[in-house]
């Protein structure tokens, strides 16, 4: 459990350690396939992911066991890896922003995503039950610091988010 959000990315990296402890996880991920994920996105990974990736595994922590970035063998979601799932999210249908990056899935078409465009790793949030798939997208207004402090803290929702911001409050599709 983590007591308060001015924790350091130390402590994160120790308290997702301690959660994880009992799952069989891949190896932490190499310098070189960081670099290739960040040439792939064309912005660098947040500081506190790629070190999560370096120092902990090669995916599978996280509340739904974040994509590998590379295929290890040990798949978290019907993606190999987080270059397939980002070129399935750049289908033009889904129309991510570049730099935006599937992350983890959450199951019944939710994804949590990254936004590598930014330094804290703003998490974003893939849910077109929400909505509709035009308005699937939207910020959580969390950084992943913040984002996993809940997950530790076991205060982050099984479902839809229900603080995420509503992309489009007008959607005709909206229920």
């Amino acid at each position: 459990m983590v007591e308060d959000l001015s924790v350091t990315d130390d402590e994160l990296i120790v308290a997702v350690r301690e959660q994880i402890a009992s799952r069989e996880l891949p190896e932490p991920a190499l310098a070189d396939d960081v670099r290739a994920v960040e040439q792939m996105v064309g912005h660098p990974m947040p500081q506190l992911l790629r070190r999560l990736y370096r120092e902990v595994a090669n995916g599978g922590f996280g509340p739904w066991d974040v994509v590998s970035l590379t295929d290890t063998g040990d798949w978290f979601s019907d993606c190999a890896d987080i270059t397939e799932a980002y070129r399935d999210f750049a289908d033009p249908e889904k129309g991510l922003p570049p730099g935006i990056v599937a992350l983890m899935d959450r199951g019944c078409a939710m994804w949590a995503l990254i936004d590598f465009r930014t330094a804290d790793g703003q998490m974003w949030d893939w849910d077109p039950n929400f909505c509709c798939t035009e308005h699937a997208l939207a910020p959580l207004g969390q950084s992943l610091a913040e984002w996993l402090t809940d997950w530790l803290n076991g205060t982050i929702p099984d479902g839809s988010y229900p603080h995420r911001e509503v992309s489009s409050k007008d959607c005709s599709s909206r229920r």
